[in-house]
This record gives structure tokens, sequence and C-alpha cells, in this order.
């Protein structure tokens, strides 16, 4: 891009705003219909960038590594981007060969598989036991702050080694974190001295946690910022988006007539709504990024060497070119079982690894079983129009999901 050239064009989408979060299927389809399947999108600070909705478009940037790399170190916006941006922690500002993006990716997924799934479910039974314990006399929650937003951080933690009371303020520094508010900078320095401490004690006294697990890899990293930034990237990637997933699958059953039948039941059809969740009200909406290795074309835009592409996974998941072909319907209701084209979990490359995905479904759905066995009534205590979504284009949750239920004693923390 020279100088001369505008930062940002005339017809840019902010990347802000209630549309993203109040109803972001008809905002993507009015999108698609005036831009066509690659969007061009403002982020804060008149920072210009493109937002790929199109399913096969989306399928190109991902698989074609060559053409768009993970390499931050391309954007063209550099000069433009203050040091307080509230997005850099999003982006990042960690350049990473694709050398070494693949080597950590090897590490990372051999440490992941390596994970007891039998001891995960477990730690999450046992620890969403500990939360409903906390709630289950009172007749009322907020499943959101009381356990959505809890469950993963204190299973991640436990997964990473930290100490057993440390999953709380990880929970409010993550959180901070991805709402890319004013205070994303200070909780992201916050995070990282945590997980500094982490890493100090893993190597003092090994054990069989994750952290512990990397640091015995034989391809070791070459110092401890590696270690650091990879150990943030796995809470990071599993905390938010399995809480949203958690969160917004109860919704789902607690809003749908369809499943109501499975609240009854406790586990039935628990999976099924996981996995619509996945197609029509994903966690992850908007990631960042892959930038141009050089100029190009995608669709019908001309796209600059060093510009900055979002990958609109949600935006693709509603595109009509791939919805036509979901595996069939119920009146007007699609059918999801078995069907997992979805971009919920990225693709290609930098797809979250398999054994991510497996240790995400299992302590969201160990987490929902666990709630609907406790509490088989559970109920809405507002009308599902009063629910109200985090203010972020980026991640899809529910801020509060008030809840009413018989009142049960606690079990205690272990089953």
């Amino acid at each position: 891009m020279t100088h001369s050239e505008p930062r940002s064009r005339a017809d840019a989408v902010p990347l802000v705003g209630p549309r993203f979060h109040t109803d972001p299927q008809r905002h993507y389809a009015e999108l698609r219909a005036e831009h066509g399947p690659v969007v061009p999108v403002e982020l804060p600070g008149d920072i210009p960038a493109w937002l790929v909705i199109g399913y096969r478009e989306l399928h190109q940037v991902i698989t074609d590594t060559a053409m768009f790399p993970r390499d931050v170190s391309l954007w063209n916006q550099w000069p433009h981007v203050p040091d307080d941006w509230p997005l850099l922690p999003m982006v990042g500002r960690h350049f990473t060969s694709p050398e070494q993006s693949r080597r950590h990716s090897a590490v990372v997924e051999l440490a992941l598989e390596s994970v007891d799934a039998f001891a995960l479910r477990n730690s999450a039974e046992n620890l969403a036991d500990r939360l409903i314990d906390g709630f289950c006399g009172h007749g009322r929650a907020d499943l959101v702050a009381d356990f959505a937003e809890l469950v993963p951080a204190l299973v991640l933690a436990w997964m990473l080694g930290f100490p057993a009371d440390a999953g709380d303020k990880l929970a409010r520094i993550m959180k901070a974190m991805a709402d890319g508010g004013a205070d994303a900078q200070s909780a992201h320095v916050g995070f990282a001295e945590q997980v500094g401490h982490l890493l100090a004690r893993a190597r003092a006294h090994p054990g069989t946690d994750f952290a512990s697990l990397l640091l015995a890899h034989p391809d070791a990293f070459t110092d401890d910022e590696e270690y650091v930034l990879v150990l943030m990237a796995v809470m990071l990637a599993g905390h938010l988006t399995t809480a949203d997933w958690l969160s917004n699958t109860v919704r789902l059953m607690l809003t749908d007539d369809r499943f109501a039948a499975a609240l009854g039941a406790g586990r039935h059809s628990v999976g099924q709504a996981m996995n619509e969740v996945l197609w029509e009200d994903t966690p992850s909406q908007i990631l960042c990024g892959r930038w141009a290795a050089r100029d190009t074309r995608l669709a019908d835009r001309v796209i600059r060497a060093g510009d900055l592409l979002m990958l609109g996974l949600a935006g693709a998941n509603a595109d009509p070119h791939i919805r036509q072909h979901i595996d069939g319907t119920v009146g007007e209701d699609p059918v999801y079982s078995g069907n997992q084209a979805h971009f919920s979990f990225g693709h290609g490359t930098h797809r979250c690894p398999y054994a991510a995905q497996q240790i995400a479904e299992i302590i969201a759905r160990t987490a929902i079983e666990v709630l609907l066995d406790r509490l088989p009534d559970l109920d809405l205590a507002v009308p599902a129009a009063a629910l109200t979504r985090r203010p972020s284009p980026f991640l899809r949750g529910t801020t509060a999901l008030p809840v009413r239920f018989t009142p049960v004693p606690a079990i205690g923390a272990v089953r």
C-alpha cells in the first residue's frame, strides 16, 4: 500500500455495533447481498481489513497457506497501529516463521493428545458439581457467571497445572482480553505473568500436567517466552469458546421446544444441541487472521500484499451455497446430526487441533449433563427476549442466563 492510497475504503463496514451480536445471521445476509463474499471492513482506529464470509472463499483463504499465511509480520498497517490498540492481543506482535509455527503446532498437538480423557472428564464432573453446590440451594442462578464461564477456566487451569485457586482469577483476565476493552492490554500482561509463574513451577516440580508435558517434549522450544506464548494460546483458545459453547447450548435447550424432552431426560439430545450451536450460534464468530503474501484476487476483490483478512466463520456457516447441502430439514428446521462441515473449529493447517476439539467437547458436554442431572426442572427466570449477547463481533455468548429451579441440597465437590 502506498502512502497516496486511502487507508480505508469509503464503503467499509465498521466491525463494531449491535448488529454483530443482536442478529448476526441477518446482518451477514445483508452484508453478502451488498458486498458479496468478501466484505471491506474497518477495525477500531480506522484500520482497514477484509471480512471473508463466503464458504468457498474462506476455504480458499484457510487452505492456501502460501498465498494467505498466518504471518502477522506481513501486515501493511503496522505503521498505523498504536501500542495501546485494543485488538492487539488478538492480532499479536509475535512474529513466527512458518517452520517455527509448524514445530509449535506439532509439539502442542502431541501434548494435547497425551491429556487423559478420563481424568479430564472426572475433573469436569467434580468441578461442575462443586459450582452447582454453590447455588443449588437457592433456586435461582446466573448460569453464565456462576457456571459456564467458570467450568472451562477451572478445568483448563487444572489441565495446564495451575494451582486449584487460580481458576476464578484466570477467568476474569481472559474475559477482559477477549472483550477487547480498555483493560485488554493490562489483562494480557497479567495473564502472561500468571503463565510465567506456572512455567517456573512446572520446571521446578514436573508432573503430568500439560505444562510439564510441553517441557518434557524432546523438540524443546528455544526459550521460556515461546512456552509462555503457547500456554497462553491454549488457555485463551479453550476458555471463552468452550464457555460460550456450553451456555449457548443450554440457552438453546431452554428456549427451543424441540429440546424440552431433553431437559427432563437429562442427557438425551445434548450432542444434537451442541452440534446445532456450532452451525447456528458458533462461539467463534470471527477470527484474526491471515495476511496476503502478494497482490491477488479473492472473489471479485483486489487484495493487496499485506492486507489483513478476517475469518468470518459464522458468516461462512450461514452461506446459502453450503446450507443447501445440510442433510435435511424437519419442517423449517435444519437437521444437523452427523453434519460437521461447519467452520467453527477452523480448517486446514491452522485448524483447532482435533485433540483440543475433543477436550472442549468433553468439558462442555460433561458440564451440561451434570447440570441437567442435578437440576432437572431447570427453566429460564426471564423471558427469552430479555437475554442479551456479549457486545463483541468476535465471540458470541450470552451476558447472563438467569434460571430458576427447585432447590436441592449440595452433594459435595466429589461424586
